[in-house]
């Protein structure tokens, strides 16, 4: 038969395990959630990769290969993902804000630069070879703009 050591309270223990059972729940509750912050970085970063692999497809694009729904895929989904950042960048603390409106900012104007020279091209031979140019342009800019923001 189990006999209980001297000097050993069992309300004691109880009210151990109960607290400790608390303090356990509370942190794994705790720690559940993302921050919006934290979710704000992760959109912007998410958003920020995609945008490379669309501009990675239009640097593949060659005159032989360009058209006009190869370009305008693209060109979309990383509209789209402009957006996401631009939505996301308010819940992001002061110089991590600044940092991602100026590269959205500087690469949404060479965005829309890109989609307006590419109009504005007359001839067919004209506007593939304009776009091969605008979308190294494209890249390089994508690099100049969200090189600052850190995603690692």
């Amino acid at each position: 038969m189990w006999r209980r050591p001297e000097g050993l309270r069992i309300d004691g223990m109880r009210t151990a395990c109960r607290v400790l059972t608390i303090t356990l729940l509370a942190l794994a509750l705790g720690a559940c959630g993302e921050s919006s912050e934290e979710k704000a970085q992760s959109t912007v970063c998410d958003a920020r990769a995609d945008i490379g692999t669309q501009v990675d497809k239009l640097e593949a694009l060659t005159p032989a290969t360009i058209t006009t729904d190869a370009v305008t895929q693209p060109l979309d989904a990383i509209r789209k993902d402009l957006q996401e950042i631009a939505g996301a960048q308010s819940d992001l603390s002061g110089d991590r804000r600044s940092q991602v409106e100026a590269a959205n900012k500087a690469f949404t104007s060479s965005v829309e630069r890109i989609a307006r020279d590419a109009v504005a091209s007359l001839s067919a031979a004209d506007a593939k070879s304009s776009l091969v140019t605008a979308v190294k342009q494209l890249g390089q800019s994508y690099e100049q703009a969200f090189s600052p923001v850190d995603c690692n």
